[in-house]
């Protein structure tokens, strides 16, 4: 209930939002990716894949653009995109690309799709994408932070707790250093089921979380800041969990 209740307002806040600018139309969705079922990723079914829709939730209509399949993001203003639908139990493949050195990105599952007041950005568990030049970037005394920030780390935002399975205070760190830098192309499959993430990097899993408090919602693609390419977006919904 908490989270349809939080939905309920994102939607009647973007609604406003639109109405007060006269931008109504901004919000019309961005088609891009594909939705499966799992019968039919595992071939035993004849249905046909669903275009996955997104929606402008508190950036520009010039922040995400389709170019040849690729979705294009320019990172400005700091804010989301989110899923038409939410989901709770899936398998979601994603290929991206940092165009700037230190660029900042990621996908937020199980989101409310809310943004913050302070920060533009919602709660949910964010599945992090960094260029690696970000540790460079933001050295500071001599002091560079952690290596394992640009590698896929794992962490609940917005009041979201989950247990890491390497920890890294409350995140969760790759167990092996996979990120590919600016201009090439890195490869997530995120396995989300009843609280628990396992994250593969380019074809290998390293990365964990678990007993996530929240389990169901919309993903929603980050813009923070520098542009980053997405391709290739699949998502295989998977059955629900039982209800305890």
């Amino acid at each position: 209930m908490r989270i349809v209740m939080k939905a309920l307002a994102a939607q009647i806040g973007i609604f406003l939002s639109c109405f007060i600018n006269g931008d109504i139309h901004a919000q019309k969705p961005i088609e891009f990716g594909m939705l499966s079922s799992l019968s039919k990723a595992a071939s035993l079914s004849q249905e046909r894949d669903i275009p996955l829709k997104w929606i402008n939730v508190n950036t520009s209509k010039e922040t995400w653009t389709m170019r040849d399949g690729i979705l294009v993001c320019s990172g400005l203003p700091i804010g989301v995109m989110r899923s038409e639908k939410q989901y709770e139990n899936f398998i979601m493949h994603v290929e991206w690309r940092h165009m700037e050195k230190g660029g900042n990105s990621g996908v937020f599952v199980w989101s409310s799709a809310i943004p913050g007041e302070k920060n533009r950005l919602p709660d949910g568990v964010e599945v992090q994408m960094l260029e690696l030049g970000w540790v460079e970037l933001n050295t500071k005394n001599g002091v560079a932070p952690p290596i394992a920030y640009v590698h896929g780390e794992l962490f609940g935002v917005g009041g979201v707790k989950t247990v890491p399975d390497n920890p890294r205070g409350e995140r969760s760190k790759s167990i092996e250093n996979l990120c590919k830098g600016k201009g090439e192309w890195n490869t997530y499959d995120v396995v989300c089921v009843d609280g628990v993430i396992k994250l593969s990097v380019n074809g290998k899993f390293v990365n964990g979380i678990s007993q996530s408090t929240q389990k169901k919602g919309y993903l929603c693609l980050e813009a923070e800041g520098a542009e980053i390419h997405f391709r290739n977006f699949r998502l295989i919904e998977l059955p629900s969990g039982a209800q305890q």
